[in-house]
């Protein structure tokens, strides 16, 4: 036997020894003495030396009958193993009392910087991910079977592709069978992808094409990089109602109505790294609270939460709280965030045990829907409910930089180099401005963001603690369904408010403090999480103007549940079909459970009342209802009463009600504002549209025929929108100079959309190259096979909506009451669920530079590319095929560069906005280009 032939038979022995027996120390028995990692038998030293023979890395991988990725995963796991021995000698010397220095010479390290590293708590956990992980997966298969170890499943797992890739090793060598698998390709006959599945011992190969018995990893996720790994969601733990006390009404709780005020420093009631958070606690085993909690430093002794309230003394301590649902998977109705809505503390006498430091822990009492940094997010539009009730010359500015902007996209799009590409982009592009007509948003203002509010008691009725915005400056607060002017505080920043500071913290990251008169100003806000959307303006130096009106006197001191609620002394009626009914006033009346629809009747009035010059008690009438009707069916208001009292019928008839050309009377939206996203019914359409020459669209319309349960024959209709199914705006319009600017803007977006399917039809293709292909043949394989994983989860897809369904039926079986809000949640929960039981997920393709190579030269044809783009980042392709050549930009980019500087756009502000750096934008402003 040669001499390399014997260093690679005890290379052969060293990894049956670290590996082969399973699951012992974990800690490599190299060596021994002062040094054992310069002893022949250090795997690393003598793959070291093999290098220095003259042998490549791929020859090494070779000879051991390995890939150079297994041997590059063997030396990584060996190289976490030689520092865990050096950790491990690091902490015992010093135990002994060794000083660092002392340590460093006996290790022979040139200085303490290399032991203070060894010593680092998170050096050494970032040496357990792999076995971590590898722990997690081995309990997974021991649940469950065969697991599904393909792409993606790192970022499901929350760790490195590396350190799974390296568990996978451990896991194999432990007995644990991983089979690459053919699945036929849909999109190439002939041709199939590879799979990967990790699998118990004794598993045989054929069984991995039994995909129902192939699962998903997403039982567990990790938090920390792959160190350790939790159950995604467990059943929460229960507060004992005596740590819980009420503030009534009476005492002050109506001034922070929905906040659940915490004691500091109190293990099970942490909020982590967070100030403020939306959450559930579940008291007694049977009821939960749901608010919005922060740290308080006024606790009553033997109190660790305050609940503030608007109900009165008379209702009981535990009938302030909500019955919990008869759920275990959602006992609170609301879904719980995924990552960092639970959490563990400490606990000697806890049920679980922390995977990294083996101490017993038990589960946090906070169960966080939101936390902070969850609802902060710069709006890119603005709504018609608010901006049509603004001045005319904001309108119109806003509309205009609209407009700007498409124009600006469209002029990019049509640079592109790709036909495919570039028709794609065109289609999406058509789309959106179709929809940009209906829907009527704006250009958003400067700074403009959404942020939760929060209660503050000591600040004026003119102030706001809002910490991300300038200290001293003015902003307006707009909450949604905007009922009009009087409903928008202007306020002025003080950062330096000393209870600000305390419940939000010096930089909340998306929140904002007002009092509860504020608070009421906007349609009756609650502090339970409720958003506000935060405009700069009207300070000496803002170019942005918000048109503010004073509050109406019909609104003063309404309380929505005071003069709607249901008497709580009579007791509530359930019929056969779980509609549920109240009692107010000895009338009794059913719950609202349609509250979408309803909201959008009362605002659709409130809007067209607006621009018709409804004067102010009729205003004050109808918002008073629309203050009910948004709150009806949460409170179970008696909003069929409000309805009446406020004479809505009235309103109706005289802002709404309409004579058409065959002497019809109608009621119904009035203004374009309204009337655009007002459903119509059109004769049900099949197929794709056609492209009509001026690039509008035509639809094959089918008369068909049904029966209903009443035995009618009825024409078979499908909804669509009436601004979707007029040619020219005005149509909608009843003449207002607000509806002729929002006509003008529709027009001009479907003039847009008829322009870019114009350009599409005339856009040609790359020419297929069987030659390029050739080529370009790994290249073509590889997309192929990125294209079929993609595609592969389709009908995935189609089983995870089947076992949804099925759950959510049975749900509703067992809750006839639940409500619309409630079915919704647990759909989603059931679908998120389901698509991680059967491993649905949406793999997106990454395109390398040299597969777009590929593309350019025709090797692909286009309804493969087509695919592909369906089925990718479609930003990332749109900057790969847009041209490097020229630098300047388009007259499009110049000009909107100029309206937003004139709108009081800054320039980092106008760079982001266009994707290009402040000194182009600074060049352009300055004349330079």
């Amino acid at each position: 036997m040669n001499r390399i032939a014997k260093v690679l038979s005890q290379i052969s022995d060293d990894m049956l020894m670290h590996y082969g027996v399973a699951r012992r120390s974990g800690r490599y028995p190299w060596g021994s003495g002062d040094n054992p990692y310069q002893h022949s038998g250090d795997f690393l030293s003598r793959v070291q030396s093999l290098k220095k023979s003259g042998m490549s890395e791929t020859d090494i991988a070779k000879t051991m009958g390995l890939t150079t990725t297994q041997l590059r995963t063997q030396m990584s796991l060996a190289k976490d193993e030689r520092r865990a021995v050096q950790v491990a000698t690091a902490k015992d010397l010093r135990e002994k009392g060794y000083s660092l220095n002392e340590i460093a010479d006996k290790m022979g390290f040139a200085n303490d910087s290399s032991v203070r590293s060894l010593l680092n708590e998170n050096s050494e956990a970032r040496m357990n991910q792999a076995k971590a992980t590898a722990d997690v997966l081995r309990k997974l298969i021991d649940e469950k079977g065969m697991i599904d170890v393909g792409t993606g499943v790192e970022r499901e797992l929350g760790v490195s592709k590396e350190k799974l890739n390296q568990a996978l090793y451990i896991l194999e060598m432990e007995g644990y069978p991983i089979y690459g698998g053919g699945v036929p390709q849909v999109t190439n006959p002939g041709k199939q992808t590879n799979i990967k599945v990790i699998c118990p011992p004794g598993t045989e190969h054929k069984d991995i094409y039994n995909y129902e018995d192939v699962h998903s990893v997403k039982d567990y996720i990790s938090y920390d990089g792959g160190e350790s790994f939790r159950k995604g969601f467990e059943y929460p733990s229960s507060m004992d109602s005596n740590r819980l006390a009420i503030r009534y009404k009476e005492d002050g709780g109506i001034n922070k109505d929905g906040v659940i005020e915490l004691r500091r420093g109190v293990q099970d009631l942490s909020l982590g790294d967070s100030h403020y958070a939306q959450v559930r606690i579940m008291v007694d085993g049977k009821k939960y609270l749901k608010g919005m909690a922060v740290y308080s430093d006024d606790m009553p002794d033997g109190v660790d939460v305050i609940f503030n309230t608007n109900k009165s003394k008379s209702v009981p301590k535990m009938e302030v709280l909500k019955d919990i649902k008869n759920d275990p998977d959602n006992p609170f109705g609301s879904l719980i965030k995924e990552h960092g809505g639970q959490s563990y503390y400490d606990d000697p006498k806890g049920k679980y045990t922390d995977p990294v430091t083996g101490k017993k822990q038990s589960l946090s009492l906070i169960n966080k829907r939101a936390e902070e940094g969850d609802w902060g997010e710069w709006s890119k539009t603005l709504p018609s409910q608010f901006l049509s009730k603004q001045s005319l010359s904001l309108i119109k500015k806003q509309l205009g930089l609209a407009t700007a902007d498409k124009q600006s996209e469209f002029d990019e799009i049509c640079s592109l180099t790709n036909p495919t590409v570039k028709k794609t982009l065109l289609k999406s592009f058509a789309d959106d401005c179709d929809s940009a007509a209906v829907h009527l948003q704006a250009a958003a203002l400067p700074r403009q963001k959404y942020q939760v509010i929060l209660p503050l008691t000591t600040i004026k009725d003119n102030e706001v603690y809002a910490p991300n915005y300038k200290d001293g400056e003015t902003v307006a607060l707009i909450r949604y369904p905007h009922g009009g002017t009087f409903e928008i505080p202007i306020l002025k920043v003080n950062n330096k408010l000393a209870e600000g500071k305390s419940v939000l913290g010096n930089t909340p990251a998306d929140a904002i403090g007002i009092n509860k008169k504020n608070a009421d100003r906007l349609s009756g806000a609650d502090f339970d999480g409720d958003t506000v959307m935060v405009i700069p303006c009207n300070s000496s130096k803002s170019k942005v103007k918000i048109t503010s009106t004073h509050s109406l006197k019909g609104l003063e001191d309404f309380d929505t549940k005071d003069a709607y609620g249901p008497d709580s002394s009579k007791p509530v009626k359930v019929d056969s079909k779980g509609k549920e009914y109240y009692t107010r006033n000895g009338r009794t009346y059913q719950r609202m459970t349609n509250t979408q629809t309803e909201m959008g009747k009362i605002s659709n009035l409130i809007t067209d009342m607006t621009l018709k010059g409804a004067t102010e008690p009729e205003l004050a009438k109808a918002v008073r209802h629309s203050m009910v009707v948004i709150d009806a069916q949460k409170h179970k208001l008696d909003y069929k009463q409000s309805e009446i009292d406020n004479d809505i019928a009235t309103l109706k008839k005289k802002y709404q009600g309409t004579t058409d050309s065959n002497g019809h009377y109608h009621e119904g939206a009035s203004t374009l504002i309204s009337r655009a996203k007002s459903e119509t019914s059109v004769l049900k359409r099949k197929g794709s549209p056609t492209i009509n020459e001026d690039g509008s669209l035509s639809y094959k319309e089918v008369k068909e025929t049904y029966t209903d349960k009443d035995g009618k024959i009825k024409i078979r209709t499908q909804k669509s929108t009436k601004m979707a199914e007029v040619k020219d705006a005005r149509e909608l319009s009843s003449g207002t100079p607000q509806e002729e600017a929002y006509a003008k803007y529709a027009n001009s977006m479907k003039s847009l959309a008829n322009q870019a399917r114009r350009e599409m039809v005339n856009t040609g293709k790359i020419a297929y190259s069987a030659s390029a292909k050739a080529t370009y043949q790994s290249e073509v394989d590889s997309l192929m096979g990125k294209l079929n994983v993609a595609l592969m989860n389709a009908p995935r897809e189609r089983q995870a909506q089947t076992i949804a369904n099925a759950e959510v039926q049975s749900k509703k079986r067992d809750n006839p009451d639940m409500t619309k809000a409630e079915i919704k949640k647990a759909s989603q929960q059931a679908l998120s669920k389901a698509r991680n039981s059967v491993g649905a997920k949406r793999t997106s393709i990454d395109i390398t530079d040299k597969e777009w190579e590929a593309i350019q030269a025709g090797a692909i044809s286009e309804n493969k590319l087509t695919q592909i783009l369906n089925n990718t980042n479609i930003d990332v392709v749109r900057q790969k095929a847009t041209p490097r050549a020229t630098t300047s930009l388009s007259t499009a980019k110049q000009g909107r560069i100029s309206a937003l500087s004139a709108s009081g756009y800054s320039t980092s502000e106008i760079a982001e906005a266009l994707g290009v750096s402040t000194s182009t934008v600074s060049k352009y402003l300055n004349g330079k280009e």
